[in-house]
């Protein structure tokens, strides 16, 4: 799908133009919509862009509702990929979801369409508007991911992961010191975390200049809290953007955080430099990197799917597919094995994944455990995780959808603790 701009939009169009680009990577091209951000909204105010991403994003936290809006207007399916589709879709979402006027929905959408289809992009728009039509609360899954959810986690998953995907996730800290929490309204789910009240400017809250904490999703937080305090070594691998590092070395270990992403990387630099913690940072692919000499603790938070956060990234939800669930899942399990051997006799290994499939979670596990008898699980204990949030009967822990919901939720998460013989 082409985007040529002309030589001078009207206000309010170049944003939808980006936003066009965006949705056009995630699901024609199955990148990520993070990825491509500034590409597509390369040159727009600092708004524009913030509205570009605001309107992809919630078009694909409600893609399969607005679709079946669009297909009940018109004569014949529009196909997927049809640029009439998308700016329907682009306008629906700001008129029924994001508060937009209408007339302004369609104005800004139409240019992005030329001939026979701008005038039935404008009528369809028109018949549903008209019609009082309206989305459906919670959203719908994809059916694809709908079913492959169900068959692993039955039906009350489905309804959980279809009201956490309702509303943007609330934002998490990790405090530095648990004694010292910042001035802010929220509310402590675990020593030395604050989940915040309200959505602010985060350079400008309380403590964040000082170091006093970094932005992590509580559940993205609980791998290095079941390594806990130390004062031995400490391996943190797939480290960038570098909270669980940071985790680390505030609980007192001598960390080497490696990741093969020099640009994630450099946000883990930035973030040592703020909370004035230390770690030595090494750019590295794990499949060929290898360490000095065995570690006490290792965490392998392996690259993933990454379809437990769905919440705050809907995109996997439209271009993570099967295959390259099964491709993460053999990098993992390869990983797994080298990480393993870096453990001291009697140190502890976590794993963990941000994914909602068994294959990278449960499945690697097993895996892994029948290859390396050396391993057991150092079974996760009630009272290291919040009120809400249960280990299973094996000691790993799975997090879904559903826990600590009434609170804002946290991100799908696979975690084991293990022990070196």
């Amino acid at each position: 799908m082409s985007h040529p701009a002309p030589q001078s939009d009207a206000p309010g169009v170049p944003a939808r133009r980006a936003a066009l680009k965006l949705l056009d990577a995630v699901l024609r091209r199955g990148l990520a919509l993070e990825q491509v951000l500034d590409s597509a909204a390369q040159g727009l105010a600092p708004n524009d862009r913030g509205l570009a991403h605001a309107i992809a994003a919630e078009t694909l936290r409600r893609l399969p509702d607005l679709d079946a809006l669009i297909d009940s207007a018109t004569r014949q399916r529009l196909p997927d990929d049809a640029k009439a589709r998308f700016a329907l879709r682009i306008a629906l979402v700001q008129a029924l979801a994001l508060g937009t006027p209408g007339h302004a929905a369609i104005s800004t959408v139409l240019p992005l369409v030329d001939g026979g289809p701008r005038k039935l992009v404008h009528g369809v728009f028109g018949t549903l508007v008209r019609s009082g039509a309206t989305l459906p609360e919670p959203p719908a899954l994809p059916d694809a991911v709908a079913l492959r959810w169900h068959a692993a986690w039955g039906d009350q998953m489905i309804e959980d992961a279809e009201r956490a995907i309702a509303v943007p996730p609330p934002i998490d800290l990790t405090l530095r010191d648990p004694a010292q929490a910042p001035d802010l309204p929220g509310a402590s789910l675990l020593p030395g975390h604050l989940r915040l009240e309200d959505k602010a400017a985060i350079p400008t809250l309380d403590g964040y200049a000082e170091g006093g904490w970094w932005v992590q999703d509580l559940a993205a937080s609980i791998p290095a809290r079941l390594i806990g305090a130390g004062a031995g070594t400490a391996l943190d691998l797939c480290a960038a953007p570098g909270g669980k590092t940071l985790q680390l070395a505030a609980a007192g270990w001598d960390v080497t955080a490696v990741d093969v992403s020099d640009n994630r990387l450099a946000r883990l630099h930035e973030n040592l430099e703020r909370t004035g913690l230390s770690a030595k940072v090494v750019a590295a692919d794990l499949l060929s990197w290898q360490p000095d000499a065995p570690a006490d603790a290792v965490l392998l938070d392996a690259p993933c799917s990454a379809t437990g956060i769905f919440r705050r990234h809907p995109d996997v939800l439209h271009r993570v597919r099967p295959s390259q669930i099964a491709e993460m899942a053999a990098l993992q399990a390869q990983l797994l094995a080298r990480a393993a051997d870096w453990v001291k006799p009697g140190g502890v290994l976590v794993f963990s994944t941000c994914s909602l499939e068994p294959r990278e979670g449960e499945g690697q596990l097993e895996a892994f455990l029948a290859a390396r008898p050396d391993f057991a699980i150092d079974s996760v204990r009630a009272d290291e995780l919040p009120e809400g949030v249960a280990p299973r009967a094996d000691g790993s822990l799975r997090i879904l959808p559903g826990m600590l919901i009434d609170q804002g939720g946290v991100d799908g998460f696979f975690i084991a603790r293990l022990r070196r013989a």
